[in-house]
């Protein structure tokens, strides 16, 4: 079945974007959706010494491969499957995993800057802007980047200080002006879940 609604899911570092998307596939269910991660589509850098690549603007519009996201997305919405991508934070390098990203009913699409190119939001459906408060943003970003991308304290802070902070009030921010639902708290706001799920529902119906 081709993939005919594309639903896009944009906020700040550690908004919960992926809390919610996982909502809804609780929801619809995993046989209807797919989700994408933008940050699969950071530039392929492996050209570059690594010392070069840690030197890059990651919280840049410009660190994505835009066309290769759109190219991608407009393959599963005509149901054909695409390549799994999956970006290394410790090396900075793009890779293809094994296995395809298969086509389904509903593509989710998250990250920090689905909201900020043109291009991409007319491709989407439904766009979502999650907005949560700096201070918690930031506290589940040090424990994310720790933890789980083995960076230390000060290296997490800045970073957050030269470049992730000053690119969401730059680039960020200012897209939720284009979101159809702004969903304050994240994946908290049960109400606004449930509201898109609804409207993704009567989509689902509607291509029946």
């Amino acid at each position: 079945m081709a993939t005919s609604i594309l639903i896009g899911i944009a906020g700040g570092t550690g908004s919960g974007k992926t809390t919610i998307a996982k909502k809804i596939i609780e929801q619809i269910g995993t046989d209807n959706v797919v989700i994408i991660p933008q940050d699969a589509y950071y530039r392929d850098r492996n050209n570059l010494p690594l010392e070069e690549r840690e030197k890059i603007n990651y919280d840049h519009p410009s660190s994505f491969d835009i066309s290769l996201l759109i190219k991608h997305l407009r393959q599963l919405g005509a149901g054909k499957d695409v390549p799994r991508l999956s970006y290394d934070y410790v090396s900075h390098t793009r890779k293809i995993l094994s296995g395809k990203v298969p086509s389904k009913p509903v593509t989710i699409l998250e990250g920090i800057m689905v909201l900020e190119n043109e291009n991409l939001r007319r491709m989407l459906d439904i766009k979502l802007y999650v907005d949560t408060d700096p201070d918690v943003r930031i506290i589940r970003r040090l424990r994310r980047d720790i933890h789980e991308r083995g960076r230390s304290f000060e290296n997490v802070i800045q970073q957050y200080l030269s470049s992730v902070r000053p690119m969401h009030l730059k680039f960020v921010a200012p897209s939720r002006r284009y979101a159809d639902v702004i969903i304050p708290e994240g994946g908290h706001n049960k109400v606004a879940i449930d509201m898109v799920v609804s409207k993704i529902r009567t989509l689902l119906a509607d291509l029946e």
